[in-house]
């Protein structure tokens, strides 16, 4: 964080550190409820902004809110950190979402998900290093026939088991070397 982001003598100077960090259409909807009764009540719909330009919620970007809507910081991350929506990570290009569901984890969700995660080398709710991949979990897809099963962005995928889900990972992973080696021809 820069020394004008942290330094509140000088509003003009926070204020302009601020606004450089985030983009004009959140400035813009912070700007229009600023003075409203009961402004800080649009928090919530500001974060949800934020996180749609960036993708995720980053301690630059909560403190730029926090000074431009005059909401003390630690309220900001409270009820950034309260909401499961709200993410304070970057999530990879493919996310493999592991549904937990009664079915799902009888028929073997478990092992499915430690598989992954010994493959990915990441937890739930971590990114691999490289980007390409965020691992999270949910309670049920609705596919409960096919259990158990997993979800790669919107492609629903059972019924899985772990040897199957690192060929599905190494699907995408060959995918992401296809474009790369197609980007680099161009």
């Amino acid at each position: 964080m820069s020394h004008a982001i942290a330094n509140t003598d000088n509003w003009a100077e926070v204020k302009a550190a601020c606004e450089a960090v985030l983009p004009k259409h959140i400035l813009d909807f912070i700007e229009a409820n600023h003075g409203q009764a009961h402004s800080e009540s649009q928090l919530i719909a500001i974060l949800h902004l934020v996180q749609g330009h960036f993708g995720f919620l980053g301690q630059e970007q909560m403190h730029a809110v926090a000074q431009l809507a005059q909401i003390p910081l630690a309220k900001v991350t409270g009820v950034a950190t309260f909401y499961h929506y709200f993410r304070l990570q970057p999530r990879g290009k493919h996310i493999i979402n592991v549904c937990l569901g009664t079915a799902c984890y009888v028929k073997g969700a478990d092992k499915l998900s430690q598989r992954l995660m010994d493959e990915l080398g990441i937890q739930f709710g971590e990114t691999t290093k490289d980007g390409l991949f965020s691992l999270e979990s949910t309670r049920c897809l609705g596919t409960c026939g096919l259990a158990p099963v997993i979800m790669v962005d919107d492609q629903v995928y059972g019924p899985v088991s772990p040897a199957e889900a690192s060929l599905i990972v190494d699907k995408y992973l060959k995918k992401e070397k296809g474009a790369k080696a197609e980007a680099a021809k161009a």
